[in-house]
């Protein structure tokens, strides 16, 4: 390949390329200079639809239809099929585009040769949904440019190119800035960064909407899974470990082993001092030592958990200090999710619940880390809190972590109060623990209802990525975010939402949400892990009203492929193909 394109280097920059470091720095550059090659890659989208134009005359306007044709992103000296952009004292234009789906990244202006040859000044404005790419920053709609700029003016070149932004977003709004200006736009393309890699797990079954909300799943942890594993694309572009833990299982579920998981686990240990709490949030650190855990169940990586040790047993041991009378005494944010976060009798039941499952997944660790006596203390601790229950207090988050911790009977957490108006009172994060949690009752038919209903209601909405949060009330009277929102509809997303989601700030791509993906793999198609690294894994259906279901989960060893077929007697005939080295009990 080196000597295709760079023929005069020849040999010696094919030499380089295989005995330098992984950097591939060209051979001009020497070792004094430090560097780090992006894991990321860049394909260029062709906006999918105009959603709308200022001008409906075609005089300031002219031939924006031209720049759904794909280009080649190269300025030239053809000069034809442009689009131009023409402004005056009074009118300055502006183009609202749709790329079709969100995606991470910035775009791309490709601009041909107006008489005046000076740079033109633009604003863009990115959204997730088309009323946040027509808003303004304002305290009113919540619209900002936290953590990722997605309003701002630029200047763009004469016979030229400009790429610029670095947010996520499905539209993209153009309007030229000045008056008496000529904007000759050639081509507009999103940018589109993400990881190159493979979508090794898969999922289908006989109904369609659940097969698009796995899919969807997949799609919304993959945009997050950036230089490190970001809770959103848009606000939020920070690893927030318990925010993690959902998304770790998508990617154990889709992707398989990937670098991202570690270095944002290892990222926020390095930054966490003990006995700091990861994101100052104590719930986060006990967080870390579950994705440990089920990332070692998947993987089997002993030396990268071995890396944690030293780490690990002093958490530990802060969290052992942190009981008192058989109760948890955390310190630090007491914190599970937003919806919950104003009921303290709720966020205690939770925090216990966290306690227990934190410490006996400990023990795991440290027992196979050889740590006999921090292993002991693990369990004597966690028995001790299993003597304590405390009050739910209505909290469908409290209710899906004691049934998980084994602290409640998970029939009747489930009947009691996570089944309770069905979906009302889920969250997009905790709403994976939720049902969790009913598959632990046997509720697998009312799993599925409210995968159908609660995250296919934002599909219904017109997303193409699973949000911050979500409240099937929100819907009852809203345009979708695809749309311009007609008089006497509610905006989806300008008029809803709290705490630090609110209006048009809220998030529309949230890692966190993900959870339908890995739990329809580990619940239909019923793969659970027995040997860490899946040398022994139990495939047990639950196909609930599903006809068929079928798929491939990946394991170090390589892809196991599964399909479960509903007989007439109600029984399932399964047929299951795993790679060499792969147990599988049935």
């Amino acid at each position: 390949m080196f000597k295709k394109y760079f023929p005069l280097l020849g040999s010696a920059l094919l030499f380089f390329a295989q005995t330098a470091d992984s950097q591939n720095l060209p051979p001009i550059f020497d070792q004094t200079y430090q560097s780090q090659k992006d894991s990321r890659v860049k394909h260029y989208l062709t906006p999918q639809r105009i959603v709308w134009s200022s001008d409906k005359t075609g005089t300031s306007v002219i031939d924006a239809q031209k720049l759904l044709v794909k280009g080649s992103g190269q300025a030239d000296l053809v000069h034809q099929n442009y689009c131009r952009m023409i402004s005056n004292g009074e009118q300055k234009p502006g183009i609202l585009f749709d790329f079709g789906k969100e995606i991470q990244g910035g775009i791309q202006l490709i601009t041909d040769q107006p008489a005046n040859k000076k740079p033109i000044r633009i604003r863009i404005r990115f959204g997730e949904s088309v009323s946040e790419a027509m808003s303004d920053i304002d305290t009113v709609s919540g619209a900002t440019n936290d953590h990722a700029m997605r309003d701002f003016v630029i200047e763009v070149p004469w016979l030229g190119s400009m790429q610029v932004g670095n947010s996520g977003f499905r539209f993209a709004r153009i309007d030229l800035v000045d008056p008496n200006r000529e904007l000759q736009l050639k081509e507009v393309r999103a940018v589109f960064e993400f990881r190159d890699i493979p979508y090794l797990g898969s999922f289908r079954s006989s109904d369609d909407r659940i097969n698009e909300i796995w899919n969807v799943g997949a799609y919304t942890v993959h945009l997050n899974m950036q230089e490190y594993l970001w809770d959103g694309i848009k606000r939020d572009r920070l690893v927030w470990v318990g925010d993690m833990h959902p998304e770790v299982m998508t990617i154990n579920t889709v992707f398989g082993k990937n670098e991202v998981v570690a270095k944002s686990l290892d990222q926020a240990r390095d930054i966490t001092p003990l006995p700091g709490w990861m994101n100052g949030i104590s719930a986060y650190s006990m967080w870390w030592v579950l994705i440990h855990r089920d990332l070692y169940k998947n993987q089997g990586d002993f030396e990268y958990l071995r890396k944690q040790q030293k780490y690990l047993v002093g958490l530990l041991d802060l969290l052992i200090q942190k009981t008192k009378d058989n109760k948890e005494n955390l310190d630090g944010t007491r914190f599970l999710d937003w919806p919950s976060s104003e009921n303290p009798q709720g966020i205690h039941a939770g925090l216990h619940a966290m306690m227990v499952m934190t410490l006996e997944a400990g023990a795991e660790l440290c027992t196979i880390l050889d740590e006999p006596v921090q292993a002991s203390k693990c369990k004597s601790t966690a028995a001790q809190l299993k003597l304590y229950v405390p009050e739910i207090n209505g909290s469908k988050q409290a209710a899906a972590l004691l049934s998980m911790a084994g602290l409640v009977d998970p029939q009747k957490a489930n009947a009691d109060v996570i089944a309770q108006g069905g979906c009302e009172r889920f969250s997009t994060f905790y709403g994976y623990y939720m049902l969790q949690a009913k598959a632990k009752a046997g509720d697998y038919a009312g799993a599925l209802d409210c995968i159908r209903s609660y995250w296919g209601g934002m599909l219904d909405m017109g997303a193409t990525t699973f949000w911050e949060d979500f409240d099937l009330a929100w819907t009852r009277n809203a345009a979708p975010i695809d749309e311009l929102v007609p008089e006497g509809k509610d905006d989806i997303h300008g008029d809803f939402g709290a705490y630090c989601y609110k209006n048009l700030r809220h998030s529309l791509c949230h890692g966190w949400a993900s959870g339908p993906t890995s739990w329809l793999s580990e619940h239909v198609l019923g793969v659970s892990i027995v040997e860490p690294g899946c040398k022994t894994i139990r495939i047990k259906p639950n196909l609930g009203d599903l006809a068929w279901a079928e798929g491939t989960y990946p394991t170090p060893m390589g892809i196991v492929k599964i399909r479960h077929e509903k007989q007439a007697n109600g029984s399932i005939k399964s047929s299951i193909d795993a790679p060499k080295g792969v147990k599988v009990l049935r």
